[in-house]
């Protein structure tokens, strides 16, 4: 998991091409808010969510993880709190991994990480990532926010 802003995304273009042209496709987005919905960036080895979306409290969410498919969660406006935890730690499933959906869903545990997201902020989570995006940070708030998916 990493927790970084736009400004210094930079950073992990050595990582691959993909996160190039993820973190391209972000600086556009912020000097141009796109309407929500999926953007296609490079077929299906990236393609984005512009989300906009109410916060919830953490005990009505769910940790989730993906194997297919690498999650960068940039903050547009609003905050939110994600919960990062090891997979390893995850110990009761309620979703089975869905290959459609690139997810499996768990149960809340104890000991994860909240993360503070702020705008000009993005999350990235790897596979091994369990998460929970979407928290209220304080009080439920309208968040706008962009999730890129970029591809294993």
């Amino acid at each position: 998991m990493i927790l970084d802003t736009l400004d210094q995304s930079h950073r992990y273009h050595a990582f691959s091409s993909r996160f190039e042209k993820s973190f391209a496709f972000l600086r556009k987005v912020t000097a141009q808010t796109p309407p929500p919905g999926r953007y296609e960036i490079d077929g299906e080895d990236i393609y984005a969510f512009v989300q906009q979306h109410r916060t919830k409290p953490m005990p009505e969410r769910v940790y989730e993880s993906h194997r297919k498919y690498i999650d960068i969660q940039y903050m547009l406006r609003g905050r939110e709190i994600m919960v990062w935890a090891p997979l390893a730690s995850m110990k009761t499933v309620t979703m089975a991994f869905d290959e459609s959906k690139d997810a499996a869903l768990y149960a809340l545990i104890p000991d994860g990480a909240p993360v503070e997201v702020r705008a000009g902020q993005f999350a990235i989570f790897y596979p091994d990532d369990a998460h929970i995006p979407s928290c209220a940070w304080g009080e439920p708030e309208e968040v706008l926010k962009v999730v890129i998916k970029v591809r294993v």
